[in-house]
């Protein structure tokens, strides 16, 4: 019997993922997007975004993945997506224009008998006021993670599933899609998993924020928050896949959107989320960590030198959103930066001092100090020695403690890391 056509509208990141994802569990892939010259590039193996695998796995399944930007072809899909990235301000409010013109354009040319899927994170409300219409539509929880996105979307550890009415049963080729991927299935009201997915992240930025309220006190008071992390993990109600490290506040846009959400609607419906904002304060606040170690190191010299390594938000991803490196670069426009990121590229003109170098080593290259804006893996090949070689000074900043064992026994470096003062 053959298997389902699956049609993933908003070939972005969330959309581009899912569906080779899908491809990869064996169904056929109909990739839509408005915009011809990003379908062309997609044609030509030219990907909009920066993911581990997913070069790899649209190659290996081209067969089963049509890009197009021509709208008849949607009406041979059983199920189809409407996937657009869904982008935020600065205050973390989310801009639904693209997925709603998206949805203009695509919902004429499916079928009365196909299921419509939200995939987008949309604000609870938002799919049961387009859910009037005949066809049966649904909204699906994402759970991807920029850097794992490929891997989450290959082997979710379950689907959340917002219905106009979870007693009935699912449309059949979406159930089907859905069992292809072996993980629990939770249907639920529209509201409910529109907030549920809020819900997680919410829980996420609560241990995100305990980490790094708690690891700057032990910057303060001799403690070592690396040594408290184990026993955290070891205790069930905190677990082993907690977000205990500690980092430079919240990045990436969708933590910040569903912050901003439940402010909102608390505003609406006079419900307290006073501890929300100090979460919001609090990123802030660490988002400034690495500017504020430069500026307190290096304000006798007239024009420093700074070499940043990193500058995505975190590794594997293309992604700037709301990156440390962003409010880091800000802080410090007066001073000399010297970049060097794997896959990211920054606009020059918006920062006139900044230049961009071809490997780490020579971003480091006479740099008063040199700070790990980002975690990317082939940091980890650089030796704290070679680091302080090329330097001018001596100033080393590692938020995640790249270099922390060697820094440990290294009397010549000036290190400076979250969590601990090893110094």
């Amino acid at each position: 019997m053959a298997k389902e056509v699956i049609a993933f509208c908003g070939m972005t990141h969330l959309g581009l993922n899912s569906a080779v994802a899908g491809a990869e569990r064996g169904f056929e892939l109909i990739c839509f997007d408005p915009d011809t010259d990003l379908i062309d590039g997609l044609n030509k193996g030219i990907t909009p975004v920066s993911e581990p695998d997913l070069d790899r796995l649209i190659s290996k399944n081209i067969q089963n993945l049509m890009f197009t930007s021509d709208l008849s072809h949607l009406h041979k899909a059983d199920v189809v997506y409407v996937a657009p990235d869904v982008s935020t301000d600065n205050n973390g409010l989310s801009d639904l224009t693209q997925i709603n013109n998206l949805l203009k354009l695509v919902e004429p040319e499916i079928r009365e008998d196909a299921a419509l899927v939200i995939l987008s994170q949309v604000p609870p409300g938002f799919t049961r006021k387009i859910s009037a219409g005949t066809k049966k539509v649904y909204y699906q929880v994402e759970t991807l993670i920029f850097g794992r996105a490929i891997e989450r979307a290959l082997y979710p550890e379950r689907y959340i599933i917002g219905c106009s009415d979870p007693t009935e049963t699912l449309h059949l080729s979406f159930e089907n899609y859905l069992i292809a991927h072996e993980c629990p299935i939770l249907p639920m009201r529209f509201e409910s998993a529109e907030l549920g997915k809020i819900a997680i992240n919410c829980c996420l930025v609560s241990s995100i924020s305990v980490a790094n309220t708690l690891s700057e006190l032990c910057e303060g008071i001799g403690a070592d928050w690396s040594e408290i992390v184990p026993a955290l993990k070891l205790d069930r109600r905190i677990g082993q896949y907690s977000y205990l490290a500690p980092g430079l506040g919240i990045s990436g846009g969708n933590l910040e959107r569903d912050l901003a959400t439940v402010c909102n609607l608390g505003k609406q419906v006079n419900s307290h989320t006073d501890i929300v904002h100090a979460w919001i304060n609090n990123s802030v606040h660490r988002k400034k960590w690495v500017a504020d170690q430069i500026i307190d190191q290096l304000s006798h010299l007239e024009t420093p030198i700074i070499a940043l390594l990193g500058l995505s938000y975190k590794e594997n991803t293309h992604s700037l959103k709301n990156a440390p490196s962003i409010t880091t670069l800000e802080k410090i426009r007066n001073m000399r930066v010297q970049a060097f990121d794997p896959v990211v590229k920054m606009i020059q003109g918006s920062y006139p001092l900044l230049t961009h170098s071809e490997t780490a080593l020579k971003a480091v290259c006479n740099a008063d100090a040199v700070a790990i804006m980002t975690p990317w893996s082939e940091f980890s090949n650089l030796t704290l020695s070679e680091v302080l070689s090329a330097m001018n000074g001596n100033l080393v900043i590692d938020p995640w403690g790249v270099m922390r064992e060697e820094a440990k026994t290294n009397k010549e470096v000036n290190y400076k890391t979250l969590g601990s003062d090893l110094m």
